[in-house]
């Protein structure tokens, strides 16, 4: 699973695009079964990954913003 996050497109959240402290996200995969998030600070630092059904109940749980 990790190595599919090697050669992702990442993106910058739109919630932090002014700000110095930014998170990034790929998708990866037929209907992004696998989601990725680091630090754009660090991007060959880890990754957490998340399965496209887990990253779905995290956006549906108001914990992201």
């Amino acid at each position: 699973m990790i190595n599919e996050l090697a050669n992702a497109e990442w993106f910058k959240s739109s919630r932090s695009a002014n700000a110095s402290e930014c998170v990034e996200v790929a998708f990866v995969g037929e209907r992004a079964h696998i989601v990725g998030v680091r630090d754009s600070k660090d991007p060959t630092g880890p990754a957490l990954v998340f399965s496209g059904e887990q990253w779905d109940r995290f956006l549906g749980s108001g914990l992201c913003g």
